[in-house]
Parts: C-alpha cells; sequence; structure tokens
C-alpha cells in the first residue's frame, strides 16, 4: 500500500549559470557513487542470506536514494531555464540580482535572488518563489518593502542592487 502524498508545489524554472554547472557536477558525482555501490552491493549479495545481511540492506538503501536523486535531475534539468545574463535594467530587481536591505534597526543584510534548485548552496541565497523575492521584485533602491511571514510583517528598505559582471555569466 502506497502512502498519496500531494504534489509539491510548482518552482519558477530559472536557474543561474553557476547553479546549473552545480547540478551537472552533482549528476558526475552521484553516477560515479552509484557504480562504487553497485560493486559493494554485488560483494554484500555474495555473502549469503541477505534477509539478515546489513551491508546489502545498507547499499539497497543507498542505492535507492542515489536513484531517487539522479531520476529527479534527470527530469528537472531539461525543464530548467538558464539565466545567462543580467537584464538591460539594472535598477531594478529581477532574477539574478544581489540585494542589500537594512531592516528598521538598521542592520544590513545581502541576499541573492536565484531559482529553487540552488537555494541551499549558500545562506544568503533565495528563492525566486519565496515571500522575500517576491516582495523584491521590480524595486528599486529606497524602495521600502513589506514581507509577510508567519511571525509577522518585516520591513525592509533597498540599499544597493547589483548583477553578477559578465565574465560570471557564460553559458553551461
Amino acid at each position: 500500500m502506497t502512502r498519496w502524498r500531494p504534489a509539491a508545489a510548482k518552482t519558477t524554472p530559472y536557474i543561474t549559470t553557476e547553479g546549473y554547472r552545480a547540478l551537472e557536477r552533482e549528476v558526475a558525482t552521484l553516477r560515479s557513487r552509484r557504480t562504487d555501490t553497485v560493486k559493494h552491493l554485488a560483494a554484500a549479495a555474495a555473502e549469503g542470506d541477505r534477509s539478515e545481511n546489513a551491508e546489502y540492506i545498507y547499499r539497497k538503501k543507498e542505492l535507492r536514494e542515489i536513484d531517487r536523486r539522479l531520476g529527479y535531475l534527470q527530469r528537472r534539468m531539461p525543464t530548467l531555464t538558464v539565466v545567462v545574463r543580467a537584464p538591460e535594467v539594472t535598477d531594478r530587481i529581477f532574477f539574478g540580482a544581489c540585494v542589500t536591505l537594512e531592516n528598521g534597526a538598521g542592520e544590513r543584510s545581502e541576499y541573492r535572488i536565484v531559482g529553487g534548485d540552488e537555494i541551499d548552496r549558500h545562506s544568503s541565497y533565495i528563492s525566486i518563489d519565496s515571500p522575500m523575492a517576491q516582495a523584491l521584485m521590480k524595486r528599486i533602491v529606497d524602495d521600502e518593502i513589506v514581507v509577510r511571514t508567519v511571525t509577522g510583517e518585516m520591513h525592509y528598505t533597498v540599499i544597493d542592487i547589483r548583477y553578477p559582471t559578465a565574465t560570471s555569466l557564460r553559458s553551461p
């Protein structure tokens, strides 16, 4: 019997060049890990009784996890749109922007708006689908934004907008 799960929310299919390259490296790493895991699995299976063989059970689980992630990446990567260059209007906030914000207490924080597939790589990256990024979209310097969170409203002022240099924006 399987457990029903609601479908995951669709994420925006945009990704930076660096993010796409990181996914390609992850695929290569997973493929080499899979080869090693299959070798270890075969060796564990050759030991005999599989029902009480901890090594065999562990390797089967590891192989399932690798295959699950590889399958996801193989389905997801062809649907992604790699954003190669900054927008022509660089005084507004769009995908790929590095934004410096200041809260009411005068504390500054910097974020970069990226695709949902690359937010776990850096703590200062936020997904374009997040409430913060949605509030920032198309804003300019000195605009005030309000972000509604579970704990209440947070007020920020946009201090600076930057886009990565042209040298870091190459095709994947």
